[in-house]
């Protein structure tokens, strides 16, 4: 009873216009003419490799040439529709963690990290303001190498453990 109680229920929810009957033989039987419909929104993907970039490890030759540089990630995108990929610092300076008897330098600027999408540059300094990265077309997957320049300088950059968190934002466009 309890059944058949929700049986009716459920028929009753059902709005008249979505149902569909036929008469002809039970084993022959078709319906024309079906609407179906979807909406489908702009997606998009983001995917970098790695999650985490090592930076080259300063030498005097570096500190004499004013930066190191360092390979970074490759981020692949994928969207149905156009889109923009933005990059900025989540910090206005470096956190820096002390390594020896020096004090790390606690001021480093997000500005003395910079980024190229090819290996030549030309590099941009970082700055907690996004700026477009690259931008594209609907794709399966569009692939992009950044490419970092770490500014260091004899008399600023003390021993220590320094990082910085990186923004990328992607946009459907």
């Amino acid at each position: 009873m309890r059944a058949l109680a929700a049986l009716g229920l459920l028929l009753l929810a059902t709005p008249l216009g979505a149902q569909i009957n036929c008469t002809a033989n039970p084993s022959q039987c078709s319906i024309g003419a079906q609407s179906i419909r979807i909406t489908v929104g702009q997606v998009v993907s983001l995917a970098v490799l790695p999650a985490s970039t090592t930076l080259t490890t300063p030498t005097a030759a570096h500190f004499n040439a004013g930066f190191a540089p360092t390979a970074g990630p490759t981020i692949t995108v994928r969207a149905n529709s156009a889109w923009s990929l933005a990059i900025s610092a989540a910090t206005a300076v470096w956190s820096a963690t002390d390594t020896e008897s020096v004090p790390a330098r606690t001021d480093k600027p997000a500005s003395d990290l910079r980024w190229a999408t090819s290996l030549g540059g030309p590099f941009t300094p970082l700055s907690t303001s996004a700026v477009d990265l690259a931008t594209g077309s609907a794709t399966g997957g569009a692939a992009t190498t950044i490419y970092f320049q770490t500014d260091w300088a004899w008399a600023l950059d003390t021993p220590g453990s320094y990082s910085l968190q990186l923004v990328l934002t992607i946009t459907a466009s």
